[in-house]
């Protein structure tokens, strides 16, 4: 394993002490962590914006198979709101 020094900011210093003695790690453990989670955040921020908004869509399998046939489903739509 080779050997890197790294200039931090006393906050993230602590930070990074508080989190070890915490977990009972070496603080080199924690910054290894941290830099292979932000590493593995930024191959998937690489996909498709489809794959990046997945959490976002909603699947057709959840929805009512006649949403848009159903007159019930519709009912009430295009009517104001009471003002609240």
């Amino acid at each position: 394993m080779k050997t890197l020094t790294v200039k931090v900011t006393d906050g993230l210093f602590s930070e990074i002490a508080s989190a070890a003695r915490a977990r009972n790690l070496p603080k080199s453990e924690i910054v290894r962590e941290r830099l292979t989670h932000k590493a593995a955040a930024a191959k998937l921020v690489r996909g498709s914006l489809w794959s990046r908004m997945d959490d976002l869509v909603i699947h057709s399998d959840s929805l009512p198979a006649d949403l848009s046939s159903n007159k019930a489903h519709l009912r009430g739509y295009g009517q104001n709101r009471p003002h609240r």
